[in-house]
C-alpha cells in the first residue's frame, strides 16, 4: 500500500486550554473540532492496514534545538517555549503537554515523529520512514492548517509525494486562515495536491485496500 496517513501535532499543548495554544490566546475549541474526523480517518486507515504516522512539535529540555528567533516569536505571543504551564514546560519534549491527546493516541507500532520545526520533514527521519514503506501518497490532517500542516504539505510536494489534505480533519484557531490555507492547495490546477472531505478519503482507503 503506497498511501500513508500523516496526523500533525494533535498534542495537548495545542488542544488543551492549559497548553501552549491556550497561553497564546488561541481558540482551543476551534483547534479541537477536527478530532472526530481524524478519529474516523485513523480507524479507516488502521482497518486498511495503512501506515499511520503521528508528529509532535517540541524541543529538547535545554532548548538547544529551538532557534532564538522562534523563541522570540513565542515570547511575543505570550507563550514562551520552555516556560512553565499547567501541563509542564510549553512545547518541551517529555512534558505532559507535549503528548498526543487520548482520543487520537497512537497504537503500538505507529511511528511518532518529534519535530523541532513547523514542517514534519525538517530535522526528522520522516522521509526515511516513508521511503522504507514505499509510500508515494500522503493524506495529511491535524493542526494548524496554515502553519504546521501547510509547512509539511509544501515540503512533501517538493519531495515528490502526491498529497491529499483532509479539509475537515485539519483546523486553525482562525477560520479565515483555515479557509485561505485550503484554497491555496488548489491554485494552478492543484499545485499542492487536493483537498477532500474525510468521508471521501475513507472511500479511497477502502479502494486501495481492496484486492
Amino acid at each position: 500500500m503506497k498511501t500513508a496517513l500523516l496526523v500533525i501535532d494533535m498534542q495537548r499543548d495545542f488542544l488543551d486550554p492549559g497548553g501552549y495554544a491556550g497561553a497564546a490566546g488561541l481558540d482551543v475549541a476551534a483547534l479541537r473540532r477536527p478530532i472526530p474526523a481524524i478519529r474516523r480517518l485513523l480507524d479507516a486507515a488502521r482497518r486498511a492496514g495503512m501506515l499511520v504516522v503521528h508528529t509532535r512539535e517540541g524541543h529538547r529540555p535545554d532548548l538547544s534545538d529551538c532557534p532564538p528567533a522562534k523563541l522570540e516569536r513565542s515570547r511575543a505571543a505570550g507563550a514562551e517555549i520552555g516556560s512553565a504551564g499547567p501541563l509542564g514546560r510549553l512545547l518541551v519534549r517529555g512534558e505532559p503537554g507535549h503528548d498526543i491527546v487520548a482520543e487520537l493516541y497512537p497504537e503500538p507500532g505507529e511511528p511518532v515523529v518529534d519535530k523541532p520545526g513547523y514542517g514534519a520533514f525538517h530535522g526528522t527521519d520522516l522521509d526515511s520512514i516513508l521511503a522504507a514503506h514505499g509510500i508515494e501518497r500522503l493524506v495529511i490532517a491535524g493542526v494548524t492548517t496554515e502553519v504546521c500542516v501547510h509547512s509539511t504539505l509544501r515540503e512533501a510536494v517538493d519531495r515528490g509525494y502526491r498529497c491529499i489534505l483532509a479539509g475537515d480533519a485539519c483546523a486553525s484557531a482562525d477560520p479565515d486562515l483555515h479557509r485561505a490555507a485550503l484554497a491555496m492547495v488548489a491554485v494552478e490546477g492543484g499545485i499542492f495536491g487536493r483537498v477532500l472531505p474525510s468521508d471521501e478519503i475513507i472511500s479511497l482507503f477502502a479502494q486501495e485496500a481492496a484486492p
